[in-house]
């Protein structure tokens, strides 16, 4: 602590010297002897203790100008927080499923899974069923599934299948989102993470693909009640690739796309169309901005994203399958009725959504969740199709390049291409889902040939200095000792150094033109 304080004040020495004569201008009253006395001596500010630094700061309070004064207060803040972010930096709180660890490990495709559907979305025990039976079809594409929730306060990135049951039929789980993570990992209870908390872990874990059933959004009336879903805000702020399919239909879809636009998130529609779905139908009478032909298409926009650097997230919106999904006019009179329930009950926040969506299931006797639990397991199928196209653009001996021809063997280098022959893609319906311009006047490669500029800074060790063209020689100026230098006017010979006349010896600091 003395050292730094030290060294932070000799730092101050400098800005003190510099504006000193504005001190005396500015600010009056001031006088220099005190001044030089008390301020300007370089050993007395490095010799300085820590009581004396206090002592300096509050002179410097009474007597001299704001502006020193704030500046050895932002030495003093600086140490401090420097001194206290060195030992509050800890590692990630995150605990690693065996399974997780191994994938990470063979540098093997992750799918992060969300715990809510399982504590809130649905029932006992079709909650469990459905949860093993999204891993398992995510194993089966050659991905991992990682699943994620708070286990007694700790913060865990892949379930096992004993803790899929504990989870399962536990009691009392809070439903995580950002702004609840700390407080449920710091009373060591157990929490479900939302799509806000699963993305948050996915980020920690370094997992770039999330799949769930629906996202959050504005809330019907959001206009009066300012019921905006966290997910909306963490996707603007994440890098994480989120297969969902669409928004909730009990949600105003056209304000959340529009709140997603004002964030910067990347909206595509997945298949054929540009219908954005609305979770239990395959439509909403809205239009996605983006559509992704296929998997391998999702996985080129994050591989894009990715080397362009948005800090912005990706919502690729599955539709159900269209033998699963349910008329347009049966859900949106259930949706109406529940929301009329819910407000004559004083319902509000985070307890609508679970709310709605089991009275929506009681009122369609089943069939919602049905198409919940089948919705999922294609969502799962599709991301991790995603996450396995993804795997191949990242690693290094595969990697190609999105829009042209070229490769490079490193993701985090510069990629720099002279020529780009056509090349069009098709997906598995035959349909054109990328092609690069071909540069007709190049016919041969184009050799680029660059240069650099090199400074160097030379040093001056020797005592005595004399230019080529002249015969004064010059001692070097001690910084060390401040001895002045002395001036030899004449030397008989180059390397030979003649003393002056008596009485013409002064002392003065050197020519500083000269060589």
């Amino acid at each position: 602590m003395h050292a730094r304080l030290g060294g932070c004040v000799g730092a101050c020495a400098g800005t003190i010297r510099s504006h000193r004569r504005d001190l005396f201008t500015k600010v009056p009253g001031l006088r220099h002897d005190s001044l030089h006395d008390a301020y300007a001596d370089d050993t007395t500010l490095f010799a300085a203790n820590e009581a004396e630094i206090l002592e300096l700061f509050q002179r410097m309070e009474s007597e001299m100008s704001f502006l020193l004064a704030s500046t050895l207060r932002k030495c003093l803040h600086s140490i401090f927080r420097r001194r206290y972010s060195s030992i509050t930096t800890l590692n990630p709180p995150l605990v690693f499923s065996e399974e997780v660890l191994q994938a990470k490990s063979e540098g093997k495709p992750i799918v992060a899974l969300e715990s809510t559907i399982m504590t809130h979305g649905m029932p006992y025990p079709q909650n469990l069923q459905t949860a093993q039976e999204v891993e398992n079809i995510i194993r089966r594409v050659g991905a991992t599934p990682a699943t994620i929730a708070i286990l007694k306060g700790q913060l865990t990135v892949g379930l096992t299948q004993q803790q899929l049951q504990y989870l399962a039929q536990a009691k009392g789980v809070v439903k995580t989102s950002r702004r609840d993570l700390a407080p449920v990992m710091a009373g060591c209870q157990d929490g479900a993470t939302t799509v806000a908390g699963t993305i948050i872990a996915s980020e920690l874990a370094d997992i770039d693909v999330f799949v769930t059933g629906g996202i959050g959004g504005v809330h019907r009336e959001g206009e009066l009640t300012m019921d905006v879903s966290a997910d909306l805000t963490e996707l603007g702020r994440s890098r994480t690739l989120v297969v969902c399919s669409g928004v909730k239909s009990i949600l105003d879809i056209g304000r959340t796309l529009e709140y997603l636009e004002t964030h910067g998130v990347t909206v595509c529609a997945f298949g054929a169309t540009d219908d954005f779905p609305a979770f239990y139908t395959t439509r909403s009478g809205h239009r996605a901005p983006h559509r992704a032909a296929d998997a391998p298409h999702a996985a080129r926009i994050l591989h894009a994203a990715r080397q362009l650097r948005l800090q912005s997230g990706i919502v690729v919106a599955v539709p159900v399958p269209q033998e699963h999904a349910m008329e347009e006019n049966v859900i949106e009179d259930s949706i109406q009725q529940a929301l009329k329930n819910a407000k004559r009950a004083g319902i509000q926040g985070k307890e609508v959504t679970p709310y709605i969506l089991a009275a929506v299931a009681k009122a369609t006797g089943g069939a919602s969740l049905s198409t919940n639990i089948a919705l999922i397991k294609n969502n799962a199928k599709v991301g991790a199709d995603i996450a396995v196209e993804f795997q191949k653009l990242k690693n290094v001996n595969n990697v190609r390049n999105s829009f042209n021809s070229g490769s490079s063997g490193n993701l985090g280098t510069r990629q720099f291409h002279t020529a780009c022959n056509l090349r069009v893609e098709k997906s598995d319906r035959g349909e054109k889902v990328g092609s690069c311009i071909k540069n007709e006047n190049l016919t041969n490669p184009v050799l680029v040939i660059g240069g650099a500029n090199v400074d160097r800074t030379y040093r001056v060790t020797e005592d005595l200095v004399q230019s080529s063209n002249s015969e004064r020689v010059c001692r070097r100026w001690s910084r060390r000792t401040r001895a002045p230098a002395r001036r030899v006017h004449a030397a008989p010979s180059r390397g030979s150094v003649s003393k002056p006349a008596a009485g013409n010896e002064r002392h003065r600091r050197p020519n500083r033109r000269s060589k």
